[in-house]
């Protein structure tokens, strides 16, 4: 074993990791989308998973939340089996997440999407039987990721990039102690994803842990720490923002150099 391989080993085990995945492995017809990847993600970081296209991110993300089921292999979630609970069960729990494409509810208000991620039945929401702490928080939310001025205009007259923002809000409308983002600036604009990376540091201060596919690797190095390689379907890597950029595995893989 070489040293490289040696210190990456050892960036892997964390004592009392908030989430543990061993050796998840799912298959499309004769084809690995995951194969046998293993990582951990302590709570109180802000962990990045990077990869080139094809190198099984996404799915992974789905195996984690429950959107997929695995065909080998486990996942943990503050210490608990956490393996093929359902999403709505895993969000109840603390573990939530966003998507590639963005999914709120394009009929309903900005506020109203909030106010459903909060929790609350339809009946209560166009009743406006909502608890002044919960509008409270939404309208907190709104105005710290700068979607106060949209709050009364339905979600579908929103940019792609406040779809995105807003999607984040719904997330943590229930105070999630995990949440993974899915590619959370892909398509977004500039001012806009520095409203995301600053409510990120924001929340993540506040004690949100935060696992994070993304693909600008500028916002990876100066957010994220530390950062899991993902090629053909399993972690072959795990370092500093540092590490990375000095790693020749990387290199190959992510950067084809």
């Amino acid at each position: 074993m070489t040293e490289r391989s040696e210190r990456t080993d050892a960036l892997r085990v964390i004592r009392d990791p908030l989430l543990k995945v061993e050796g998840l492995t799912k298959s499309f017809g004769g084809v690995r989308g995951v194969d046998g990847c293993s990582f951990q993600v302590a709570g109180g970081s802000i962990t990045a998973v990077i990869g080139p296209n094809g190198s099984g991110k996404t799915t992974m993300f789905n195996l984690v939340t429950g959107y997929l089921r695995p065909d080998a292999g486990r996942v943990w979630f503050r210490g608990r089996d956490v393996t093929g609970h359902d999403p709505g069960r895993l969000y109840r729990q603390g573990l939530t997440r966003t998507f590639q494409q963005a999914r709120v509810f394009a009929h309903l208000t900005v506020e109203e999407n909030l106010v459903v991620a909060g929790g609350y039945g339809w009946r209560q929401v166009f009743g406006r039987r909502v608890g002044r702490s919960d509008a409270e928080r939404a309208a907190a939310l709104l105005a710290d990721l700068r979607l106060a001025h949209v709050a009364r205009l339905r979600a579908s007259e929103l940019s792609y990039g406040q779809r995105k923002l807003l999607e984040f809000a719904a997330v943590l409308m229930s105070s999630p102690r995990l949440v993974l983002l899915d590619e959370p600036t892909a398509g977004v604009n500039p001012v806009l994803v520095e409203t995301m990376e600053a409510y990120i540091r924001q929340r993540h201060q506040a004690g949100t842990t935060f696992l994070v596919v993304e693909h600008d690797l500028n916002l990876v190095m100066r957010l994220c720490d530390p950062v899991i390689l993902m090629d053909t379907g399993r972690q072959v890597f795990t370092g500093s923002p540092a590490e990375v950029q000095a790693s020749p595995v990387v290199l190959e893989a992510y950067l084809g150099a």
